[in-house]
């Protein structure tokens, strides 16, 4: 049960004896997957609620005009209050004169769940939740990105609803389904809603709803059984785990694995529908198939659908060529599990009962000698053999599964698949060409939101299927590269990029030391699956699985470089000697390794990017650690990574590093990059001032609480000029004050005219309390002051960036803080690699630095005016 204050604001805003809302009192049930609701609401004006649970709530957005199917189109989400879960059971009327008074719909119903490495909660406080949607008429992925403010000018938090470039996403008539006008779970309109006519709804967020199973339509099994025995429209499939060798235990059975397309086939009232894993309708595309099915009674049958070589076995090529020449009469469908029969939800039972069921179903169709439907007979022989046997027939593998467990949507332990050679599915990143010629792929697969570069698949390409290829590779071509990880190729003349959106599947000779396919070899295309669901496997590889031995010893997968004890992965990078420390106490006694800095870099590192990126970046090396030779390094060396960028500036030759993707911060940790010192000019204008840095540095006889007020001093002229200013620690001990400022071309201003900015201020600041600052940065002058740096603020000076680590005792850390957290009683020394990351977590300080930027135009002239009277 959520807490009072959890829903005060809710209660508040609400007369219980008024409105039939549910006041949060009930107790949900509890449930497997979070649930959500769209509510259709016709308040004032017309809009759509999105409701997703978390933490015992529905955290909860109005969507001004609804959600919309095309990812080109943003569609507003007010952030209003959390409402209480039993709300997502609430269809009815809210009377006038209260709180949102109007009819509500429901208008979708089922499960959510965030996508990505990040969890739901970090993700509302990074502003950016990326999620999936399994629905009844809304499916796939989906972000919600918060604006930096309202455009109305109120205290609202504005969001953006986002629809993600996937297989439920769509350009044209992207809107229709909005006038859908029936509740997801009672089927009536908003008018009979608003007229109380029809039978309302039945609850699936209430303790009573227990028996809720069918995401798409929010309808109990036994409600369907009531209503005339409607089975579900689709039901999202189970899925293996891949493992290198399949279960030994006596209670599994084993399947072949077919080299297809898995399909959902459904049959009622004497017509076939054909879906993909996730939902599309493929019925069309599969004439002969859906039309032998149409014979069979209601059912929802569990498959794949194949095409066979001369010798029966399943060719993935040649089903490839089927669906282009769309010539699929041959086609078979392959069906090994039964989820509904008639009204009965099988789904509960045992794997072998529910075959049972199956193979009585489709008698007639397995008789008969013309059948495309057929059904997969199972083995209970001990797993190795029946890989063995499947191996020597040049088959793709076989997939084992409990005996008796139920059938789970998503990834269970129960179904595992292993492979007899390495294949693999691809995300497409781009294609090489010599002359005009397609030459290669360049494929890549997903390690949480990362899509690392694997390498080329160079082979496998007849004229009939380059001639089909290209066109579908133009399609989707980009001027940027989609890749991360160490390896990622430079864009040469040959390259051409492409959104990672389409899926390949390959054979490949196995990997090399550095994760790359060796002599992979191109299939064909996955229609069936988007991008974002291939994940990097590890299989064995073939030279171990093609004919396993089911008497001999099992020889363990080869590992890859990146995942031995002398190496270690860091966002798809590699980071040699990762136990080597840098810093010999991190504040807790234990030493901060290498890969104690790659792992640091990579949890701050989203909210650090930001202000590094398309900037010119030094670092401070220590390849033997703070006991050994540090040195500054301003530009790249022969054998700089690839995630590194590298910048060419105006009047230095050799190319500078930049680091503007996330991953580059493990590139720079490998090479043991203590501290990192961006240039302060805008994003991608080195010429261009983008930020002023104002360095408060003590000499040794100064208490840090005096520093402190000296930043609190700079703070407030700052602010007498227009400027908005946020302090960090420098990871020693003095305090960095820093000011955006708006480089628009109306508010631009040379860097000669911003240093000679903050010398003046710094100047005006030491002439008014000469026995507390100094602008001289002679040391011997600092006795007692502080020195006041303004050289910061140069073309090529750098400052250390917002959350680098610095190569000093304790590894500290350059803190971030908000106004607020600059205290007499400060203590920076608790800033370090080892406390920060959980720190940033509970904050959102900085949040407002974008909103900060002001004209250093009009300062010069307001400190100019000062200065003249």
């Amino acid at each position: 049960m959520p807490t009072k204050s959890e829903l005060s604001t809710y209660r508040a805003k609400r007369n219980f004896a008024k409105t039939a809302e549910p006041s949060g009192e009930a107790a949900s049930a509890g449930s497997e997957r979070r649930r959500f609701v769209i509510q259709k609401h016709a308040a004032t004006r017309l809009h759509y609620d999105l409701r997703l649970e978390l933490d015992g709530v529905f955290k909860s957005w109005a969507v001004a005009r609804g959600p919309s199917l095309d990812p080109h189109d943003k569609r507003l989400a007010v952030e209003v209050e959390d409402h209480p879960l039993d709300y997502g059971d609430f269809e009815g009327t809210i009377p006038e004169g209260q709180y949102g008074g109007g009819t509500v719909q429901l208008w979708d119903r089922g499960f959510w769940e965030p996508e990505g490495g990040k969890t739901a909660e970090q993700g509302l406080i990074d502003g950016e939740l990326k999620f999936t949607l399994d629905g009844g008429r809304l499916h796939g992925s989906w972000v919600l990105v918060r604006m930096k403010w309202d455009r109305a000018g109120g205290k609202r938090t504005n969001w953006l609803l986002i629809k993600h470039r996937d297989d439920f996403a769509k350009q044209d008539d992207a809107d229709a389904m909005l006038a859908e006008d029936r509740s997801i779970a009672s089927g009536r309109s908003m008018d009979e809603i608003a007229t109380g006519k029809g039978r309302r709804p039945k609850p699936f967020m209430l303790a009573k709803a227990n028996a809720f199973r069918d995401s798409h339509y929010g309808l109990a099994a036994d409600d369907q059984a009531k209503r005339g025995g409607r089975m579900p429209d689709f039901i999202a499939p189970q899925l293996c785990n891949v493992v290198e060798r399949p279960p030994a235990a006596s209670d599994w059975v084993h399947e072949i694995k077919f080299d297809g397309y898995r399909m959902q086939l459904r049959i009622e009232g004497g017509k076939a529908t054909l879906k993909t894993r996730k939902g599309l309708d493929w019925t069309a595309k599969f004439g002969a198939i859906s039309k032998q099915a149409a014979s069979l009674p209601d059912a929802i049958i569990d498959g794949e659908i194949v095409a066979l070589d001369d010798h029966g076995a399943p060719d993935f090529a040649a089903l490839q060529a089927a669906l282009s020449e769309e010539n699929t009469d041959n086609l078979v469908f392959f069906a090994f599990d039964l989820l509904f029969d008639g009204g009965q939800d099988l789904r509960p039972n045992g794997l072998l009962e529910r075959k049972t069921q199956l193979q009585q179903l489709l008698k007639a169709q397995t008789d008969s000698e013309k059948g495309l439907i057929r059904y997969v007979e199972h083995f209970d022989t001990g797993g190795d053999a029946v890989l063995k046997s499947a191996c020597r027939l040049s088959l793709e593998g076989i997939v084992s599964k409990q005996s008796g467990a139920p059938y789970q949507s998503g990834r269970s332990g129960s179904w595992t698949k292993a492979k007899c050679r390495a294949g693999h599915e691809v995300v497409i990143g781009g294609w090489t060409t010599t002359g005009d010629r397609f030459r290669s792929l360049l494929v890549g697969a997903n390690r949480g939101e990362h899509l690392i570069y694997i390498g080329r698949v160079g082979t496998g390409y007849g004229a009939a299927k380059v001639k089909t290829l290209l066109p579908r590779l133009k399609a989707v071509e980009s001027k940027e590269s989609p890749f991360s990880g160490i390896g990622a190729p430079r864009h040469d003349v040959t390259m051409h990029w492409t959104r990672p959106e389409l899926v390949a599947e390959i054979e490949f000779a196995g990997w090399s030391g550095l994760g790359m396919v060796r002599q992979g070899a191109f299939k064909g295309l996955r229609e069936d699956k988007p991008a974002a669901e291939v994940q990097a496997e590890d299989p064995a590889l073939p030279a171990e699985t093609a004919v396993p031995d089911a008497d001999a010893k099992v020889k363990p997968a080869a590992k890859k470089s990146c995942a031995n004890e002398d190496k270690a992965c860091v966002m798809g990078v590699m980071i040699s000697n990762p136990s080597k420390p840098l810093w010999p106490d991190g504040g807790d006694g234990k030493p901060v390794t290498k890969l104690d800095l790659a792992k640091y870099l990579e949890a701050v590192g989203p909210w650090m990017i930001n202000h590094i990126k398309r900037r010119p970046c030094s670092i401070i090396r220590a390849p033997d650690g703070m006991g050994g030779d540090q040195f500054f390094q301003r530009h790249a060396m022969p054998g700089t990574s690839n995630v590194l960028e590298l910048v060419t500036v105006f009047g230095d030759r050799k190319p500078y590093l930049q680091i503007d993707r996330v991953e580059g911060l493990a590139a720079v940790a490998q090479v043991a990059a203590m501290e990192l010192h961006p240039w302060n000019c805008e994003p991608g204008q080195p010429e261009v001032p983008g930020r002023l840095v104002f360095d408060l540095d003590p000499g040794p006889d100064v208490d840090f609480s005096t520093v402190v007020a000296a930043a609190k001093e700079m703070r407030d002229r700052l602010d007498r000029l227009g400027l908005v200013s946020f302090c960090k620690t420098t990871g020693g001990k003095g305090l960095h004050v820093v000011t955006p400022l708006d480089a628009s071309a109306n508010s631009q201003v040379s860097w000669p005219e911003a240093k000679e900015f903050a010398h003046n201020l710094c100047l005006q600041m030491a002439a008014d309390a000469p026995h507390g600052f100094v602008v001289n940065m002679a040391k011997k002058l600092r006795n007692g002051r502080i020195f006041l740096d303004y050289l910061r603020n140069d073309r090529m000076a750098t400052a250390v960036a917002p959350l680098s680590p610095r190569a000093r005792p304790g590894a500290t850390v350059s803190m971030p803080l908000a106004w607020p957290q600059v205290q007499s009683n400060l203590d920076p020394q608790r800033f370090t690699i080892r406390t920060v990351p959980a720190l940033l977590d509970k904050t959102k300080t900085w949040a407002e630095y974008c909103d900060g930027e002001r004209s250093l135009k009009e300062a010069i002239k307001r400190l100019s005016k000062a200065k003249a009277t």
